[in-house]
């Protein structure tokens, strides 16, 4: 009797995929031919034994490890969140397939799986009228502060959004203190009074405490939107770093000792341009207190952030707002986005990705009355129109490529972790690429890695000639060709945890001759453990059977496959080594 010894990578995917097998890929055409599409593929996409390199080669690295992902998404200010409840009470339906396509994160969903929504404390320059939640002039105790100040369409809209998707992280932030608390004694322009900033971060900690008793929880809180800018037709105020970082370190204590240490802090919030200047200083004045910072796109490059981190390498850098134009054009806008913020920002560290508003209708609208901010009208993620339609823009496409490779595998699971990769070929300045490795909540279960991908050789021989590219990938010493279009492409396959792809051995032994196609069951509890881990991983299950099938005989040249099911839902291809006793 011959034992049989058994080489099987661990692993998990979808049926009925092997190790390194790109299953998954969703994409978006510049001709818009494909806008977030699922391909689907009938047939994988191969890592096989390196080959010859191409005009473009990719090449991923897991052991250069970076930033947690936190999320993509957006703003859901009093208009987008007037917008949407609009449309909830003219078409409900249209408006759950809406909140849906944003945010369902269910694998395998057609939707974004947006996980991250920043929302004003107060009025901003999209609100219906200016306010805040302390309208009460000289109210340092806050003994009036209101909640309800904010629409009420603002917080059924949260928990509308919050029953999609459960894990969505709320970030709170004020355009402005309460006017009586500022220089020009309205929350249009001026400053913060210096009298008055000991008195608020018990404003700030009022209003996370009031969006939590809404059912709301809070992730995370920015001590000002935009501290450097002062417009006096709409919400802002300037503070100096050491202000900021004055209320940063007050707020960190009251988050504290009102059971809130989970709440993060950000500071800054506000331009590119200044990145080695106001958020540096913050840090050198509060640092302590603060997670980290935030970064806009309104000035300045992306690169930009680079001095930040030079300075503050363990802090947090986060991107929070950027806004499309009405009537820019779509595919200059789908490249300028994933060059410089969802592959620039992310590859500089940030660990989050917003646009602006969530929606809008089609030309920017509503705003507040007289605002000289988005002139040109503020495009928003999603536009809806009148007749209770809604249509994405080029601002969903861009981001919902980086949402979907960078959200949890499984729901409520560990996010995408940036990993290093490389781009070189003749081509290679045409390609922007930014990569994720995720790690499952069951940690047997195999790895995501997922890749982001901009092909942008739309005029390479000077004038407009999208060509599509061939690329190479590579990974673990292996290596794939995909044909990239000129558009953004995501894709992703699986492997085992670890960097070599461990491989676990065990012996199971022949009940009958060769030749017959035999289940064997594994006797012990290490062969057993060892099967689940591979295969009923793969399937979300609990149990799994070893079968194998032989075409062998004793003693002669063999052809042998070996299939490990779990529940019929998925399949790994294993290797198998005849051994004679005692070898």
């Amino acid at each position: 009797m011959l034992p049989l010894r058994l080489s099987l990578a661990a692993a998990a995917l979808a049926w009925p995929v092997a190790s390194q097998q790109i299953w998954d890929i969703w994409q978006t055409k510049w001709d818009r031919s494909k806008l977030f599409t699922s391909l689907a593929p009938s047939t994988p996409v191969n890592f096989a034994a390196p080959g010859a390199a191409a005009s473009v080669n990719i090449a991923v690295s897991e052991t250069s490890v970076f930033q947690t992902m936190n999320g993509f998404g957006g703003s859901l200010t009093d208009s987008a969140a007037l917008t949407l409840n609009n449309l909830k009470t003219k078409n409900s339906a249209n408006y759950k397939s809406l909140l849906t396509y944003l945010f369902s994160a269910t694998e395998g969903a057609n939707a974004a799986g947006f996980h991250y929504v920043r929302v004003p404390i107060g009025a901003s320059d999209f609100s219906a009228k200016v306010y805040s939640l302390d309208d009460v002039s000289g109210d340092t105790s806050f003994a009036s502060f209101n909640i309800n100040n904010a629409p009420s369409y603002l917080f059924s809209v949260l928990l509308d959004i919050l029953a999609v998707n459960p894990a969505v992280k709320v970030h709170l932030v004020p355009w402005s203190p309460p006017g009586w608390m500022k220089t020009s004694g309205t929350m249009n322009g001026g400053a913060i009074s210096s009298n008055m900033v000991q008195f608020y971060p018990t404003y700030l900690l009022k209003a996370v405490q009031g969006f939590r008793a809404k059912g709301i929880p809070v992730f995370a809180v920015s001590v000002q939107n935009e501290p450097e800018n002062s417009n006096p037709t709409y919400p802002t105020c300037t503070w100096t770093a050491a202000q900021e970082g004055q209320v940063g370190t007050a707020l960190r204590t009251l988050l504290n000792n009102n059971g809130l240490s989970s709440v993060k802090l950000y500071g800054y919030e506000h331009n590119w341009n200044d990145a080695a200047g106001y958020p540096v200083n913050l840090m050198n004045a509060a640092g302590s207190a603060y997670d980290g910072v935030a970064f806009h796109c309104y000035s300045g490059s992306f690169t930009d952030m680079a001095k930040f981190r030079s300075a503050y390498p363990t802090k947090n850098m986060a991107f929070t707002e950027c806004t499309g134009t009405v009537g820019s054009d779509w595919w200059s806008d789908v490249k300028w986005y994933m060059t410089n913020l969802w592959v620039g920002t992310v590859n500089q560290g940030a660990n989050t990705g917003l646009m602006f508003n969530f929606a809008l209708d089609g030309n920017g609208n509503p705003k507040l009355p007289g605002t000289t901010s988005c002139g040109g009208g503020c495009r928003a993620i999603v536009s809806v129109n009148s007749d209770g339609s809604w249509s994405p823009n080029q601002d969903f496409y861009a981001l919902a490529a980086a949402s979907k490779a960078s959200q949890p595998r499984d729901i409520g699971g560990p996010w995408g972790r940036r990993i290093g990769v490389s781009v070189s070929g003749s081509l290679a300045q045409y390609f922007k690429v930014t990569a994720f490795a995720t790690k499952r909540t069951n940690a047997a279960d195999w790895n995501r890695y997922s890749i982001v991908v901009l092909n942008a050789d739309d005029s390479a021989s000077g004038s407009w000639n999208p060509v599509d590219v061939t690329a190479t990938i590579a990974f673990r010493g292996m290596q794939a060709r995909y044909t990239f279009p000129v558009g953004v492409t995501s894709l992703w396959w699986y492997a085992a945890p670890n960097a070599q792809g461990q491989i676990v051995d065990f012996n199971v032994t022949s009940t009958t001759g060769p030749a017959d196609e035999t289940t064997f069951e594994a006797a012990s509890s290490a062969a057993r453990n060892a099967t689940a881990s591979a295969a009923a991983s793969a399937s979300r299950t609990g149990s799994a059977r070893l079968r194998f099938t032989s075409t062998s005989s004793v003693g002669a040249s063999s052809a042998t496959t070996a299939v490990v099911t779990a529940t019929g839902t998925a399949s790994v291809g294993v290797k198998f080594e005849r051994e004679r006793d005692g070898e």
